[in-house]
């Protein structure tokens, strides 16, 4: 019927394809040093108040991470992260098989605090240990909580009261940019943070990511070379990111991805489920009996099963995009509805 396994089913908006389709035929040098990327590349820098920033146009999410935080690291030092972080959990070791290891720390939110931080650096005190030295956080981050102005200001003290770097990884960073309320911009981030990435594969381009190194990393473009991220036809991403950054698209597609979320959950709260989280994003984990998930996956419906929330009873995770349409939300509430145990 639908699928709300993710938000990156459709393949791009239709202003990405006719940028890429206009441009098809020009011809351009390679590896992101087109006029395309370079001028993408300078937009980022304007809507960040960042003039000195350098910005790398990456493929996906997880090669941006590992050469990143890969590139800023030495040897011997790790990564801090909550035990629900992405590069924990979702990217198959690939940090570790940099040679630095992830540090996890149990969140009851998804978010990294000030003192899940120092705990980590206090158990963390010989030469016998890796050296804590970077903090990742995800905003939003994966079970769809989003952190406030105040939260990452308290990170960036702690960061630097402890010589520790700081790295958002934004693969979903329109949507908790344009929650309700939200009260962190794109200078808000270039301001707090040494390296912070904004998502196009999850909002709207057919694929890619940008990075925004607030902090200066030496020969960033050899790292990205070696790891297999410098892409021949890189003005395919500075395209993308051209259209998606023009009249603030961007922002829009995250708006009605957030927008299509909150009417999911107000439904699925008026029917009586239990929501696992207190999510604004566009992603929504909600309990349902085991026999009624089988039933809607029966249906047609698609959606990622996260844990077990109890006897016979399952967390499911429901996504949102910039192309889910209102009466595929609609439609869902009412085949759940006519499922559901009656009261």
């Amino acid at each position: 019927m639908y699928s709300f396994r993710n938000d990156y089913s459709e393949g791009a908006h239709p202003c990405v394809l006719q940028a890429l389709s206009r441009t098809n035929t020009a011809q351009t040098c390679g590896y992101g040093q087109d006029p395309f990327c370079l001028d993408a590349a300078a937009r980022i820098r304007a809507l960040c108040h960042a003039p000195k920033a350098d910005v790398h146009f990456l493929v996906g999410g997880t090669q941006t991470n590992l050469v990143t935080i890969d590139a800023l690291l030495r040897p011997c030092e790790a990564v801090i992260a909550a035990h629900t972080g992405h590069v924990n959990v979702h990217e198959t070791g690939a940090i570790e098989a940099t040679g630095h290891k992830v540090c996890a720390v149990p969140s009851p939110d998804g978010k990294v605090t000030c003192e899940m931080v120092e705990s980590v650096v206090r158990a963390h005190s010989s030469e016998h240990m890796v050296i804590p030295r970077l903090v990742y956080i995800s905003d939003t981050t994966e079970i769809g909580t989003v952190y406030t102005q105040a939260e990452l200001a308290a990170l960036r003290r702690c960061c630097d009261a402890n010589d520790l770097l700081l790295y958002l990884d934004g693969a979903r960073l329109g949507s908790a940019l344009t929650i309700p309320g939200a009260d962190v911009t794109l200078p808000d981030l270039a301001a707090l943070t040494d390296a912070f990435t904004i998502g196009g594969t999850k909002n709207g381009a057919l694929f890619g990511e940008a990075l925004i190194l607030t902090t200066p990393c030496p020969r960033f473009r050899w790292h990205m070379k070696q790891r297999g991220a410098v892409l021949a036809k890189g003005r395919l991403l500075g395209v993308q990111f051209q259209a998606l950054l023009k009249e603030g698209l961007y922002f829009d597609l995250a708006r009605h991805a957030n927008e299509m979320a909150q009417q999911l959950r107000q439904g699925l709260e008026s029917l009586g489920c239990t929501m696992a989280w207190d999510s604004p994003s566009n992603q929504q984990f909600v309990i349902l009996p085991d026999p009624v998930i089988q039933a809607l996956q029966d249906g047609g419906y698609e959606f990622e099963t996260d844990h077990p929330a109890g006897p016979d009873r399952t967390c499911i995770r429901l996504v949102t995009s910039w192309a889910t349409p209102t009466q595929a939300v609609d439609t869902f509430l009412q085949d759940l509805a006519a499922l559901l145990p009656t009261p």
